[in-house]
Protein backbone atom coordinates (compact mmCIF):
# COMPACT_ATOMS: atom_id res chain seq x y z
CA UNK A 1 0.00 0.00 0.00
CA UNK A 2 1.30 3.18 -0.90
CA UNK A 3 1.39 6.53 1.16
CA UNK A 4 0.20 9.25 -0.62
CA UNK A 5 1.68 12.40 0.84
CA UNK A 6 0.26 16.27 1.01
CA UNK A 7 2.65 18.93 1.84
CA UNK A 8 1.38 21.80 3.81
CA UNK A 9 3.67 25.13 2.87
CA UNK A 10 6.27 24.96 -0.22
CA UNK A 11 8.75 25.15 2.10
CA UNK A 12 12.83 24.91 1.68
CA UNK A 13 13.03 21.98 4.03
CA UNK A 14 10.74 20.21 2.04
CA UNK A 15 12.14 21.17 -1.09
CA UNK A 16 15.84 20.08 0.37
CA UNK A 17 15.05 17.15 2.84
CA UNK A 18 11.32 15.97 2.96
CA UNK A 19 10.23 15.25 -0.90
CA UNK A 20 13.40 13.06 -1.46
CA UNK A 21 12.86 11.65 2.06
CA UNK A 22 9.17 10.14 0.89
CA UNK A 23 10.17 9.43 -2.40
CA UNK A 24 12.99 6.98 -1.15
CA UNK A 25 10.65 5.07 0.34
CA UNK A 26 9.32 2.15 -1.98
CA UNK A 27 5.90 2.69 -0.61
CA UNK A 28 6.00 6.58 -0.39
CA UNK A 29 4.52 9.36 -3.05
CA UNK A 30 4.47 12.98 -2.93
CA UNK A 31 0.90 14.01 -4.20
CA UNK A 32 0.31 17.45 -3.60
CA UNK A 33 1.48 20.52 -2.56
CA UNK A 34 -0.31 23.54 -0.79
CA UNK A 35 0.93 26.85 -0.47
CA UNK A 36 -1.41 29.86 0.55
CA UNK A 37 0.02 31.31 -3.18
CA UNK A 38 -1.23 29.81 -6.01
CA UNK A 39 1.54 31.11 -7.83
CA UNK A 40 3.71 29.66 -5.49
CA UNK A 41 2.01 26.58 -5.12
CA UNK A 42 2.29 25.86 -8.92
CA UNK A 43 5.54 26.55 -9.49
CA UNK A 44 6.66 24.62 -6.80
CA UNK A 45 4.75 21.60 -7.56
CA UNK A 46 6.24 22.18 -11.21
CA UNK A 47 10.08 22.31 -10.09
CA UNK A 48 9.92 19.47 -7.87
CA UNK A 49 8.02 17.11 -10.17
CA UNK A 50 4.42 17.20 -7.79
CA UNK A 51 1.46 16.20 -9.78
CA UNK A 52 -1.28 18.86 -8.02
CA UNK A 53 -0.86 22.47 -6.62
CA UNK A 54 -3.54 23.63 -4.22
CA UNK A 55 -4.20 27.53 -2.44
CA UNK A 56 -5.64 25.66 0.42
CA UNK A 57 -5.38 23.42 3.31
CA UNK A 58 -9.51 22.35 2.46
CA UNK A 59 -7.97 21.52 -0.81
CA UNK A 60 -5.72 19.56 -0.10
CA UNK A 61 -7.55 17.11 2.56
CA UNK A 62 -10.11 17.02 0.07
CA UNK A 63 -7.80 15.18 -2.22
CA UNK A 64 -6.91 11.58 -2.48
CA UNK A 65 -3.92 11.67 0.13
CA UNK A 66 -3.12 9.61 3.16
CA UNK A 67 -0.92 11.83 5.55
CA UNK A 68 0.27 15.66 5.48
CA UNK A 69 3.81 16.72 6.19
CA UNK A 70 3.49 20.74 7.70
CA UNK A 71 6.11 22.79 7.59
CA UNK A 72 4.53 26.42 7.50
CA UNK A 73 5.17 28.86 9.83
CA UNK A 74 5.03 28.15 13.05
CA UNK A 75 1.30 29.78 14.17
CA UNK A 76 -0.10 28.03 10.98
CA UNK A 77 0.33 24.54 12.69
CA UNK A 78 -2.05 23.92 15.29
CA UNK A 79 -5.32 24.94 12.84
CA UNK A 80 -3.60 23.05 10.23
CA UNK A 81 -2.69 19.68 12.01
CA UNK A 82 -6.64 19.95 13.64
CA UNK A 83 -7.90 20.47 10.28
CA UNK A 84 -5.81 17.40 9.23
CA UNK A 85 -6.48 14.92 12.12
CA UNK A 86 -10.57 15.89 11.00
CA UNK A 87 -10.14 14.95 7.86
CA UNK A 88 -8.87 12.02 8.82
CA UNK A 89 -4.88 12.06 7.63
CA UNK A 90 -1.80 11.13 9.38
CA UNK A 91 0.23 14.18 10.56
CA UNK A 92 4.13 14.76 10.55
CA UNK A 93 4.51 18.24 11.74
CA UNK A 94 7.60 20.39 12.06
CA UNK A 95 8.44 21.54 15.43
CA UNK A 96 7.68 23.69 17.36
CA UNK A 97 3.64 21.51 16.99
CA UNK A 98 2.01 24.85 18.09
CA UNK A 99 3.20 28.41 19.51
CA UNK A 100 2.11 26.57 23.35
CA UNK A 101 2.46 23.75 24.71
CA UNK A 102 -1.25 23.79 25.94
CA UNK A 103 -1.89 23.61 22.05
CA UNK A 104 0.33 21.12 21.11
CA UNK A 105 -1.24 19.24 24.18
CA UNK A 106 -4.72 19.77 22.37
CA UNK A 107 -3.59 18.59 19.08
CA UNK A 108 -1.80 15.58 20.07
CA UNK A 109 -4.54 14.52 22.06
CA UNK A 110 -7.32 14.82 19.27
CA UNK A 111 -4.83 12.82 16.88
CA UNK A 112 -4.84 10.02 19.48
CA UNK A 113 -8.70 10.42 20.05
CA UNK A 114 -8.89 10.20 16.20
CA UNK A 115 -6.58 7.10 15.85
CA UNK A 116 -4.31 9.37 13.96
CA UNK A 117 -0.85 8.81 13.66
CA UNK A 118 1.20 11.56 14.82
CA UNK A 119 4.88 12.58 14.65
CA UNK A 120 7.02 15.75 15.41
CA UNK A 121 10.00 16.29 12.66
CA UNK A 122 12.81 15.96 15.56
CA UNK A 123 15.40 14.91 12.16
CA UNK A 124 17.86 15.23 15.23
CA UNK A 125 17.18 11.93 16.78
CA UNK A 126 16.84 9.90 13.51
CA UNK A 127 21.33 10.57 13.64
CA UNK A 128 23.16 7.64 13.62
CA UNK A 129 25.47 9.78 15.86
CA UNK A 130 23.08 10.20 18.13
CA UNK A 131 21.40 7.21 18.14
CA UNK A 132 25.48 5.69 18.79
CA UNK A 133 25.29 7.75 21.48
CA UNK A 134 22.36 7.03 23.28
CA UNK A 135 23.23 3.03 22.70
CA UNK A 136 26.36 4.09 24.79
CA UNK A 137 25.36 5.55 27.04
CA UNK A 138 22.64 2.79 28.16
CA UNK A 139 25.17 0.08 27.43
CA UNK A 140 27.09 1.47 30.71
CA UNK A 141 30.31 2.66 28.46
CA UNK A 142 30.56 6.12 30.36
CA UNK A 143 29.10 5.10 33.65
CA UNK A 144 26.87 7.07 35.61
CA UNK A 145 26.05 10.18 32.98
CA UNK A 146 27.20 13.11 34.69
CA UNK A 147 26.99 16.64 32.85
CA UNK A 148 26.50 17.41 28.91
CA UNK A 149 27.06 20.15 26.51
CA UNK A 150 25.50 21.28 23.33
CA UNK A 151 27.01 23.38 20.60
CA UNK A 152 24.26 24.05 18.05
CA UNK A 153 25.54 28.14 17.26
CA UNK A 154 25.06 28.36 13.74
CA UNK A 155 24.80 31.26 11.16
CA UNK A 156 21.00 31.59 9.75
CA UNK A 157 21.23 31.76 5.91
CA UNK A 158 19.45 34.68 4.22
CA UNK A 159 17.69 32.48 2.29
CA UNK A 160 16.36 31.33 5.86
CA UNK A 161 15.96 34.54 7.64
CA UNK A 162 12.50 36.14 7.27
CA UNK A 163 10.05 35.26 9.30
CA UNK A 164 12.31 33.71 11.81
CA UNK A 165 14.55 37.18 13.06
CA UNK A 166 11.36 39.26 12.45
CA UNK A 167 7.94 37.69 13.55
CA UNK A 168 7.22 36.99 16.82
CA UNK A 169 3.56 36.52 16.10
CA UNK A 170 4.50 33.58 13.54
CA UNK A 171 6.97 32.05 16.63
CA UNK A 172 10.38 33.47 15.72
CA UNK A 173 13.26 33.37 17.40
CA UNK A 174 16.28 31.25 17.80
CA UNK A 175 14.67 29.96 20.85
CA UNK A 176 11.49 28.19 19.12
CA UNK A 177 13.71 27.22 15.79
CA UNK A 178 17.23 25.69 17.56
CA UNK A 179 16.57 25.25 21.51
CA UNK A 180 13.47 22.88 20.65
CA UNK A 181 15.85 20.73 18.84
CA UNK A 182 18.30 20.43 21.31
CA UNK A 183 15.73 19.83 24.21
CA UNK A 184 14.69 16.95 22.22
CA UNK A 185 18.21 15.72 21.62
CA UNK A 186 19.21 15.94 25.18
CA UNK A 187 15.89 13.84 26.50
CA UNK A 188 16.70 11.61 23.62
CA UNK A 189 20.45 10.81 24.09
CA UNK A 190 19.99 11.07 27.43
CA UNK A 191 16.67 8.78 27.75
CA UNK A 192 15.75 11.21 31.00
CA UNK A 193 13.80 14.40 31.14
CA UNK A 194 14.45 17.48 31.92
CA UNK A 195 13.62 18.72 35.42
CA UNK A 196 14.23 22.60 35.09
CA UNK A 197 16.06 25.28 32.73
CA UNK A 198 17.66 28.99 33.31
CA UNK A 199 18.22 30.82 30.45
CA UNK A 200 20.03 34.19 28.86
CA UNK A 201 18.84 35.07 25.87
CA UNK A 202 20.45 37.82 23.41
CA UNK A 203 20.08 40.19 20.29
CA UNK A 204 23.22 40.01 18.73
CA UNK A 205 22.06 41.94 15.79
CA UNK A 206 20.40 39.96 13.33
CA UNK A 207 16.76 39.56 15.19
CA UNK A 208 14.71 42.56 15.14
CA UNK A 209 11.01 43.26 17.07
CA UNK A 210 12.34 41.89 20.74
CA UNK A 211 13.55 38.46 18.83
CA UNK A 212 16.67 36.63 20.41
CA UNK A 213 18.90 35.55 17.91
CA UNK A 214 21.17 33.71 20.85
CA UNK A 215 20.42 31.89 23.93
CA UNK A 216 22.37 29.62 26.24
CA UNK A 217 20.68 27.58 28.57
CA UNK A 218 21.36 25.19 31.48
CA UNK A 219 19.24 22.24 32.43
CA UNK A 220 18.79 20.03 35.42
CA UNK A 221 17.45 16.83 34.66
CA UNK A 222 14.98 14.54 36.73
CA UNK A 223 18.42 12.41 37.27
CA UNK A 224 20.59 14.87 38.23
CA UNK A 225 22.37 15.18 35.10
CA UNK A 226 22.82 19.15 33.95
CA UNK A 227 23.35 20.47 30.98
CA UNK A 228 24.29 23.51 28.82
CA UNK A 229 23.29 24.08 25.54
CA UNK A 230 24.25 27.12 23.16
CA UNK A 231 22.15 27.87 20.41
CA UNK A 232 22.33 30.82 17.74
CA UNK A 233 21.68 32.35 14.22
CA UNK A 234 25.11 34.75 13.92
CA UNK A 235 27.98 32.52 14.67
CA UNK A 236 29.63 32.02 11.15
CA UNK A 237 32.68 30.14 12.23
CA UNK A 238 31.03 27.95 15.35
CA UNK A 239 31.14 24.20 14.88
CA UNK A 240 28.62 21.66 16.04
CA UNK A 241 28.81 19.17 18.90
CA UNK A 242 27.41 16.95 21.81
CA UNK A 243 29.32 16.09 24.77
CA UNK A 244 28.30 13.41 27.75
CA UNK A 245 30.13 12.66 30.49
CA UNK A 246 29.84 10.50 32.52
CA UNK A 247 31.84 8.33 36.03
CA UNK A 248 33.59 6.16 33.79
CA UNK A 249 34.26 7.89 30.69
CA UNK A 250 32.88 10.85 27.82
CA UNK A 251 31.39 10.75 24.57
CA UNK A 252 32.39 13.62 22.11
CA UNK A 253 30.71 14.62 19.23
CA UNK A 254 31.78 16.73 16.31
CA UNK A 255 29.44 18.20 14.03
CA UNK A 256 26.63 16.19 14.40
CA UNK A 257 24.06 18.99 15.60
CA UNK A 258 22.86 19.37 11.56
CA UNK A 259 20.37 17.80 9.16
CA UNK A 260 22.97 15.34 6.83
CA UNK A 261 24.23 12.04 8.21
CA UNK A 262 27.63 13.44 9.05
CA UNK A 263 30.15 13.66 11.92
CA UNK A 264 32.28 12.13 14.34
CA UNK A 265 31.68 10.07 17.81
CA UNK A 266 34.44 9.27 19.97
CA UNK A 267 34.19 7.36 23.36
CA UNK A 268 37.11 8.38 25.71
CA UNK A 269 37.80 6.01 28.76
CA UNK A 270 40.49 4.87 31.00
CA UNK A 271 41.44 2.38 28.08
CA UNK A 272 41.76 4.89 25.87
CA UNK A 273 40.01 6.65 22.45
CA UNK A 274 37.54 4.86 20.29
CA UNK A 275 35.90 6.45 17.58
CA UNK A 276 32.47 4.84 17.29
CA UNK A 277 30.73 3.62 14.08
CA UNK A 278 27.01 4.64 13.10
CA UNK A 279 24.79 4.26 10.29
CA UNK A 280 24.67 7.24 7.61
CA UNK A 281 21.61 7.05 6.50
CA UNK A 282 19.46 10.41 5.68
CA UNK A 283 18.12 11.99 8.55
CA UNK A 284 14.43 12.08 6.63
CA UNK A 285 14.44 9.38 4.90
CA UNK A 286 14.71 7.23 8.60
CA UNK A 287 12.08 9.70 9.80
CA UNK A 288 9.43 8.84 7.33
CA UNK A 289 10.35 4.88 6.83
CA UNK A 290 10.01 5.31 11.00
CA UNK A 291 6.50 6.87 10.05
CA UNK A 292 5.05 4.44 7.06
CA UNK A 293 5.65 1.68 9.97
CA UNK A 294 3.61 3.73 12.47
CA UNK A 295 1.37 4.00 9.71
CA UNK A 296 0.98 -0.21 9.23
CA UNK A 297 1.11 -0.44 13.14
CA UNK A 298 4.65 -1.66 13.43
CA UNK A 299 6.22 0.51 16.37
CA UNK A 300 5.76 4.36 16.40
CA UNK A 301 7.10 7.70 14.90
CA UNK A 302 10.52 8.78 15.46
CA UNK A 303 9.88 11.33 17.56
CA UNK A 304 5.57 11.45 18.76
CA UNK A 305 3.58 14.18 19.49
CA UNK A 306 4.50 13.66 23.15
CA UNK A 307 7.89 14.40 22.33
CA UNK A 308 6.80 17.58 20.55
CA UNK A 309 5.54 18.86 23.78
CA UNK A 310 7.95 18.30 25.76
CA UNK A 311 10.67 20.11 23.41
CA UNK A 312 7.86 22.81 23.16
CA UNK A 313 7.46 22.86 26.74
CA UNK A 314 11.22 23.17 27.60
CA UNK A 315 11.34 25.43 24.77
CA UNK A 316 8.92 27.86 26.63
CA UNK A 317 10.43 27.33 30.21
CA UNK A 318 13.64 28.68 28.68
CA UNK A 319 11.85 31.83 27.04
CA UNK A 320 10.23 31.93 30.45
CA UNK A 321 13.29 32.00 32.68
CA UNK A 322 15.28 34.56 30.55
CA UNK A 323 12.34 37.12 30.58
CA UNK A 324 12.22 36.61 34.79
CA UNK A 325 15.67 35.83 35.40
CA UNK A 326 14.55 32.89 37.53
CA UNK A 327 14.94 29.02 36.92
CA UNK A 328 11.85 27.41 35.45
CA UNK A 329 10.40 24.37 36.11
CA UNK A 330 9.27 21.91 33.88
CA UNK A 331 6.02 20.17 34.25
CA UNK A 332 6.74 16.22 34.84
CA UNK A 333 3.49 15.16 33.70
CA UNK A 334 4.01 16.67 30.19
CA UNK A 335 4.65 13.34 28.65
CA UNK A 336 0.98 11.70 29.77
CA UNK A 337 -1.99 13.02 27.38
CA UNK A 338 -5.60 12.05 28.95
Amino acid sequence: MSVRWGLIGASTIARQFMINAIRAQTDGEVAAVMSSSTERAEAYARENGIPAAVSTVEALLNSDIDAVYISTTNELHLDQGMAAIKAGKHVLCEKPLALTSADARKMVAAARQAGIVFGTNHHLRNAGAHRAMREAIAAGRIGKPIAARVFHSVFLPANLQGWRITRPEAGGGVVLDITVHDADTLRFVLGDDPAEVSAFTQSAGMAGSGLEDGAMCIWRFKSGVIAQSHEGFTTKYAGTGFEVHGTDGSLIAANVMTQKPVGSVLLRTASGEEELNFDREDLYARSVRQFHAAIRDEGQPAATGEDGIWSLASAEAALQSSKTGKAVAIDPQLGSIA
